[in-house]
C-alpha cells in the first residue's frame, strides 16, 4: 500500500485493518501448538501408528511427512508469491492455502488406531496449507502497516499468536483428559480447524487486496511464464538487492539456531529427567509469557515510544537476574523444591540398581520355557538387532529384584500376543481404577519396542514378577509373550512448581521496580541508538546465554527460569526479523520476496537439527549439542552487522517507484 493509500483511510479504519491482520496469527497458531507441537505427534506415534512395527518407524514416517510438506512449500512459495504480485492475488492465494489447511486439519478427526497413512496424508495437506498461507499473510504486512509501524504490528501478530495458540492448547489438554478413548485428541484436531476458520474471517473482510505491479498480464502472456520471468530477473539482478540477500543469509543462520532450540527443548528436558507435567507446563509458560515480551520488543525500535529506556532496562536486567537467581536457587534450595537430581539407586547383594537389563542379562531370572530370539534390525528401523525373551507357555515368569521405585518394560506385541500379569513384592498390582493390572500384548500387526512403566509406592528394594497368564485377548490367536529389556529408572525428581513460579514472579517484580527506578538514568542514551537490527542482536545475545546456560542446567528450577528467558526473546526475535525483511523488500513484489523468505525459514529446519544430532551422537549427550548452537547466533549476528539496512530500504523504494508509478 502506498502512502497515498494510507491517506485515503481514516485512523479508525487503519486500526481495524491492523487488528484484522494480527487476528489471523491468533487463528492459525492453534495449528502450530496443537497439531505440530503438542498433540498430533504423540497421537500419531501411539494411536495412528500403533500398527507400525515400532515407535521409531512411526517417528520416521512422521518426519517424512514433515519433510515432504516443507519441500513442496519451499518449491511453490516463490513461484506462487510472484504470481500473486502479477495478478493481484495475495488474498486469493491466502484463501486457497487457508482452505487446504483447514480441510486437512478438520479431517484428522477421522484418524483412529492404525490410520497412520491417512494421518500422514492429512498432515501433509494441513502443513502445506498452514505454511503456504503464511507466505501470503506475511506478504500483506507491508500493505497493511505503515513503515514506521511495521515492527510493532509484526510483534503484535506474534503476541496474538501466542495467546490464541496457548488458549486453545490449554482447552485441548483438558479435552484429552476428560473425553473417553481417542475422542479427546480427535475432537482437538477438529477444534483447531474451527478455531482457524472462525478467527480468520476478519482478514478476508477487512484487508483490501493490494494492487498488482505495473507489469500485469497483457494479451498473449501467460501468468505462470510471466511469474518465472519476474523471478528469474530478480535472481539475475541480485546485485540490485545485495543488502536484502545479505540479510537473508544472516537470517538463515541465526533463525536455524532459534528454530532448533524451540524444536528440541522438550526432548532435552525429558533427557535430563524432568517430568511430563513440568515440560508441558513449561511449554504453556513460553506461550503466554511470550505475549508481553513480544510487544516489548516491538516497541524497542520505535522512536515515537517514550518508554524505550524502561523497556530496554527491563530486558537487560532480566538477562542478568534470571540466570543469577536460577543458578543460586538450584544450589541453596532443597532438592524437593528445586528439582535437583537425587542420588542414584545403588545395587545391593540381592538386587540390581538403576540401569538397563536385557534379554541375555543374568539379572532377569525366568521360569518356564523361554528362548532368546534375535529380531533383524531392518524390521525394527534401528541400527542394531535386538534380542527378545520369547515364550508361549502359560505361567512362564520373569523375575527381577531391583532397588528403585519405577521400572520400564520394553516388549513386543503380536497378533497372537497374550496378557501379562504384574506382581510387585508378591502382591498383584492394581491400576488407577483398582482393577487388576494387566498388560495386553495383542496387536493386529507385530510392533516392537512398546513400553510400560510400573511404579512402586515407595523407593526401596523390590521384586518384580511378570507372569504369562493362562488367558489371552479375545481377538488373539494365542498367548505369546516377548520382552527385550527392563530398565530401572533413576529417582524421580520432585519439585515445587508453586515456589518456582513464585520466585520467577518475584524476580520480575524486582526487575520491574529496578527498571522504573534506573531505566531513564542508565539507558536513555543507549535506548536512542536501538533500532530493529540492534533489537535482534540483543535477542541473539540472550539466545547465546540460553545455549551456554542450557549446557550446565541440572534442576527443574533452572529449566523454568531458562524457559522464561527463551520466552523473553522467542516472539520478538522472529517478529522483528519479519518486519526488517518487510522494510527491505519492495512492497510491489512482497509475494515474491516473502516466498524467498519462506524458503529460508524452511531451510533453517535442516542444518541446526543436523548439527544438534551430530553433537548429541558424537558425545552421547545433548548437553554439547545445546552448546554447539551458539555458533549460529554468533555467525548470524556478525553477518547481520554487515548489512547496510538503509541501502536495502532505498533499493526497495526505488523498485516500488519503478513498478507502481
Amino acid at each position: 500500500m502506498s502512502a497515498e493509500n494510507y491517506r485515503e483511510i481514516d485512523l479508525n479504519e487503519y486500526k481495524r485493518r491492523i487488528r484484522a491482520w494480527t487476528m489471523y496469527d491468533w487463528a492459525n497458531s492453534a495449528f502450530a501448538t496443537t497439531i505440530m507441537a503438542a498433540v498430533l505427534p504423540v497421537y500419531y506415534s501411539q494411536v495412528a501408528g500403533a500398527t507400525l512395527p515400532s515407535s521409531a518407524i512411526a517417528t520416521a514416517y512422521w518426519s517424512t511427512g514433515l519433510s515432504i510438506s516443507l519441500f513442496i512449500v519451499a518449491i511453490l512459495s516463490p513461484i506462487l508469491g510472484t504470481i500473486s504480485d502479477v495478478m493481484r492475488g495475495k488474498k486469493k492465494f491466502l484463501s486457497i492455502f487457508f482452505g487446504l489447511g483447514i480441510l486437512g486439519t478438520g479431517l484428522l478427526v477421522l484418524v483412529d488406531t492404525g490410520d497412520w497413512l491417512l494421518a500422514s496424508i492429512l498432515f501433509v495437506f494441513g502443513r502445506i496449507g498452514f505454511t503456504g498461507a503464511n507466505v501470503f499473510y506475511d506478504a500483506l504486512l507491508p500493505h497493511v502497516a505503515k513503515e514506521e509501524d511495521v515492527d510493532e504490528v509484526s510483534t503484535r501478530g506474534y503476541a496474538m499468536g501466542y495467546l490464541g495458540g496457548g488458549i486453545l492448547l490449554a482447552v485441548n489438554i483438558v479435552m484429552i483428559q476428560i473425553l473417553p478413548g481417542t475422542w479427546g485428541p480427535r475432537l482437538s484436531f477438529l477444534s483447531v480447524a474451527i478455531w482457524w476458520a472462525l478467527f480468520s474471517i476478519p482478514i478476508f473482510l477487512r484487508i483490501p487486496e493490494p494492487p498488482a505491479a505495473t507489469e500485469t498480464l497483457t494479451p498473449g502472456k501467460n501468468v505462470v511464464s510471466l511469474a518465472f520471468k519476474r523471478l528469474g530477473e530478480t535472481i539475475k539482478d541480485i546485485r540490485q538487492y545485495k543488502e536484502l540477500f545479505k540479510y537473508l543469509i544472516a537470517f538463515l543462520i541465526y533463525i536455524d539456531g532459534i528454530g532448533t532450540i524451540i524444536g528440541v527443548a522438550v526432548i532435552y528436558g525429558a533427557e535430563l529427567g524432568f517430568g511430563s507435567i513440568e515440560l508441558i507446563a513449561a511449554l504453556l509458560l513460553v506461550q503466554f509469557v511470550g505475549i508481553p515480551y513480544s510487544l516489548i520488543f516491538g516497541r524497542l525500535p520505535s522512536k515515537q515510544e517514550k518508554r524505550r529506556p524502561f523497556f530496554l532496562a527491563f530486558v537487560l536486567f532480566n538477562i542478568i537476574a534470571l540466570p543469577l537467581v536460577g543458578i543460586i536457587s538450584s544450589k541453596v534450595l532443597t532438592p524437593e523444591i528445586a528439582g535437583t537430581p537425587p542420588a542414584p539407586y545403588e545395587a545391593t547383594e540381592t538386587a540390581v540398581g538403576q540401569g538397563v537389563y536385557s534379554a541375555k542379562d543374568s539379572s532377569l531370572e525366568t521360569t518356564g520355557a523361554w528362548s532368546v530370539q534375535n529380531i533383524p534390525s531392518g524390521e525394527l528401523g534401528t541400527e542394531e538387532d535386538i534380542d527378545y525373551l520369547i515364550t508361549s507357555q502359560p505361567s512362564s515368569e520373569i523375575h527381577l529384584s531391583f532397588v528403585g521405585k519405577q521400572v520400564t518394560l520394553n516388549y513386543a506385541t503380536f497378533p497372537d500376543g497374550g496378557i501379562w500379569l504384574v506382581f510387585l513384592d508378591g502382591q498383584q498390582l492394581l491400576d488407577s481404577d483398582d482393577e487388576i493390572l494387566s498388560i495386553d500384548s495383542y496387536n493386529s500387526t507385530i510392533r516392537y519396542e512398546v513400553t510400560e512403566t510400573i511404579e512402586a509406592e515407595e523407593s526401596g528394594e523390590h521384586t518384580l514378577i511378570l507372569v504369562n497368564a493362562e488367558i489371552s485377548n479375545p481377538e488373539s490367536a494365542g498367548n505369546r509373550m516377548a520382552i527385550s529389556k527392563i530398565e530401572v529408572l533413576p529417582p524421580v525428581r520432585s519439585s515445587n512448581l508453586g515456589v518456582i513460579i513464585g520466585l520467577i514472579f518475584a524476580v520480575q517484580a524486582f526487575v520491574l521496580v529496578l527498571s522504573f527506578a534506573l531505566g531513564n538514568r542508565l539507558f536513555s542514551g543507549f535506548a536512542k541508538t536501538i533500532d530493529t537490527r540492534r533489537s535482534i542482536l540483543i535477542a541473539l545475545l540472550i539466545y547465546t546465554i540460553v545455549a551456554i546456560w542450557g549446557y550446565f542446567i541440572n534442576s527443574v528450577i533452572e529449566f523454568w527460569f531458562l524457559a522464561w528467558m527463551v520466552a523473553v526473546v522467542q516472539g520478538g526475535s522472529q517478529a522483528l526479523s519479519r518486519s526488517l525483511f518487510s522494510s527491505m523488500a519492495p512492497a510491489a513484489k512482497s509475494g515474491e520476496f516473502f516466498g524467498l523468505y519462506g524458503i529460508m525459514e524452511k531451510f533453517s529446519a535442516i542444518v541446526g537439527p543436523l548439527v544438534f544430532a551430530w553433537a548429541a551422537t558424537t558425545f552421547d549427550s545433548s548437553r554439547p549439542a545445546i552448546l554447539s548452537l551458539i555458533i549460529f547466533f554468533i555467525v548470524g549476528g556478525y553477518l547481520l552487522t554487515r548489512v547496510d539496512i538503509e541501502e536495502g530500504r532505498r533499493a526497495a523504494r526505488r523498485e516500488d517507484a519503478a513498478l507502481l508509478e
